[in-house]
Parts: structure tokens; sequence; C-alpha cells
């Protein structure tokens, strides 16, 4: 197996709002927001859905690495629900293997409202579910040490079981990658996400805004620094800049595509990160992995939701 990811399994929600909703509702826009099951269901209650579509950051990318042609798995904690069928269906209709055997759940299956403004910038509200609550007993390790690399999300790294599930999982990789995820995620596990990127990590994707804020910079001339003295792949992505990939002293930029009917920013990172890895996987340069990851993320923020359609 190529990759084998393992995240939030979360079914998205999504939904079209005025600016107005994410102000009133004490939202910051473009960035994710855990709440509980109550307050998830009083902000869907005054909403009207336009789409639900199996979620969650790492599994988006791997959707996506499979419709590039990969051979990949999940894993990915659900429960014996309806949004877990869902959920499980939806992952096995995009050929994706599921390496979890969900059951009954004192919790439900994890949801993300996505909530969509004018600008097509997306705000997220999570109820995690029974996804935050992965160990170390969800991890297939023979999964993972079948696969070339393991992909983890910053969103399912938390004190606890699902820290434990993070290092059952990395002891057991050949090769280790992981999205930042998000800027909230980064600044409520600041030492830690730095002890990974340092030290355990051989690929990390992150966006400008969360990687000068996990080493508390100004200049991007700090992070490129940054990321020569860490020795390991740091992939970049820099909006309309485009993006950028640092390993040792090799710098390999990346301009963005122009003049792109924007409809929806969700799933611009996950499906970058999915075209990246197929570039790296397959022996593509990194110049080249770069610009699949440019293209594959060009495509989703055209559409509406994180997943292109086959």
């Amino acid at each position: 197996m190529k990759i084998l990811g393992i995240g939030n399994a979360i079914v998205d929600v999504i939904c079209k709002v005025e600016d107005k909703f994410i102000i009133q509702n004490n939202l910051t826009k473009s960035t994710m927001k855990l709440v509980n099951e109550a307050e998830f269901k009083k902000l869907l209650s005054t909403l009207k859905i336009e789409e639900t579509v199996s979620g969650g950051s790492v599994a988006n990318s791997v959707v996506g690495l499979s419709q590039l042609g990969n051979k990949v798995g999940f894993i990915g904690k659900v429960s014996d629900d309806d949004l877990g069928n869902k959920y499980e269906e939806g992952l096995k209709r995009e050929k994706v293997k599921f390496f979890y055997s969900k059951k009954k759940e004192t919790i439900p299956t994890g949801t993300c409202l996505i909530l969509i403004t004018p600008d097509s910038e997306r705000t997220m509200v999570t109820f995690l579910g029974t996804a935050g609550k992965i160990n170390e007993n969800d991890i297939n390790t023979s999964a993972i040490k079948n696969s070339e690399i393991l992909f983890l999300e910053g969103y399912l790294w938390d004190e606890g079981d699902p820290k434990k599930a993070f290092e059952k999982a990395i002891a057991n990789s050949n090769k280790t990658a992981m999205s930042l995820s998000d800027l909230f995620c980064v600044e409520r596990h600041k030492p830690h996400f730095l002890d990974l990127v340092k030290n355990k990590l051989d690929i990390t994707f992150a966006n400008e805004q969360e990687i000068m804020s996990l080493i508390n910079v100004k200049n991007f001339n700090d992070v490129v620094d940054f990321a020569k003295e860490v020795n390991r792949l740091i992939v970049i992505t820099r909006g309309h800049k485009g993006a950028i990939a640092i390993n040792k002293d090799e710098i390999v930029e990346c301009t963005a595509n122009k003049d792109l009917k924007i409809k929806d920013l969700t799933g611009a990172g996950d499906l970058f990160a999915g075209g990246f890895l197929h570039g790296l996987i397959n022996s593509k340069s990194v110049k080249e992995s770069l610009e699949t990851g440019t293209e594959m993320s060009s495509k989703v923020i055209q559409i509406i939701g994180a997943r292109l359609k086959n």
C-alpha cells in the first residue's frame, strides 16, 4: 500500500451563511471550533444543508490519492450508527481500504459543520464525537508497516488516548507525514507539534500562518531558516503566493494557479497534500509534486465540498 492515513472520521455538513452568522455566533472566520453535541445541534437547527459528505482532513487527502490511482487506506474511529455506516460506504466507493472495525459506541460518529461565507472562506464547527476518542487499540500496526508513508493530521492530536495512538502509529511507520491542520491546533499544542516537526516527522505540511505561529516568527525568511535547520521536508502553502518545499538547502517553489472561479476553499490544503504525496510516492521531483498538489487544490476550490467528483 502506498499511503495509510489516520485521522478524524468526520461527516461534513456543508451550509452557506452570511458573514453576520459568523459574528453572531462568536466564530472566527477560516478557523475550526470544537463544540459539544448540544451546541452543534443548536447551530445546525437554524441552517439549510447544501450537502452531506464523508470528510475529515486526512481522509480527504487519501481519497484524492485514490482518485489519482494510488493504493491507499484509512484508519478513523466511527460508531456503528447511521453516520458511521455512511462514512464507511463513502470510503469504499472511493476505493479506500478502511482499516477499522466499527462497533456501537456510547458517543456518536463525529460531524463537522462547514460554513461557507460569500467570500468562499470556510469556517468549521466540529463535534468530534467518537472520532476524538481514538486510542492505541484502534491502530492497525500491520497496515502501517505495509504502507510506504503514514499520513497523520494535527486535528486528531490530543492528550491521553489520541496521543498514545499517534505514538504507536509513528513507532511502526516506515515514513511519517503530518499536516498541522489549523492555527487553532498549532496554538493549542505548540510544544508537542514543535517536537513532532523537529524530531519525529519526515514530512510536515502547513500553511504560512500555521508554521509562523508554530515557531513564533513574523518574517517568512525565519521559517526558511528554521526548515533548513530541522533538516526534514517541510511543505508550506502560501495562498496566492503559491507553495514552497524546503529540505536541507534545497528550496523549491511553485506559483499559484490564476483566474480560478473559487466557490469554496474547503479541502484546499487536504487536496494539496494528497497531490504532493502522489508525486512523491511515484518518484516525481519535488517541483512536479508541488505542481500536482497545486493542481488538485485548484480543482477542489472551484466546487462545493472537499472532495473531487469522479
